[in-house]
């Protein structure tokens, strides 16, 4: 989850997501002890949320349910690095002996040949995804 405002360079670490069931509990947890501002971020039928900075000016994540492309992802911090070639990175992540967990048109959640995860994205196309 990320927001247009952030800058993409290719290699930045420009989000980190966390999945987990409980959502709602786990969004509360972390705005009780970081202080980060919630936005509600429209997933069609439920919502997802978008973490602030404590003034609200600057996205740094998002806390996501596990449903949909989510449904696999373990219940950890997954950042998110900008790539310039989506489709070539996860070639050549598959070819260097990672594996390619999920993926759709803006992002791609793999893992190295160690066991790591690690998602990476492309420059969205619309303001938000």
């Amino acid at each position: 989850m990320t927001d247009a405002r952030m800058p993409f360079r290719v290699g930045s670490i420009i989000s980190a997501d966390l999945t987990v069931p409980d959502a709602e509990k786990v969004r509360d947890f972390y705005q009780a002890v970081i202080g980060w501002q919630v936005e509600d971020f429209d997933m069609g039928d439920y919502n997802d949320y978008l973490l602030k900075t404590a003034d609200g000016d600057q996205p740094v994540g998002g806390v996501c349910h596990a449903r949909g492309d989510n449904r696999a992802l373990p219940p950890v911090w997954l950042v998110y690095v900008s790539v310039a070639d989506l489709e070539q990175s996860t070639k050549t992540c598959v070819d260097l002996g990672g594996k390619v967990l999920t993926q759709n048109d803006q992002y791609a959640v793999i893992q190295d040949p160690a066991g790591a995860i690690l998602a990476i994205t492309r420059e969205p196309d619309t303001a938000e995804f």
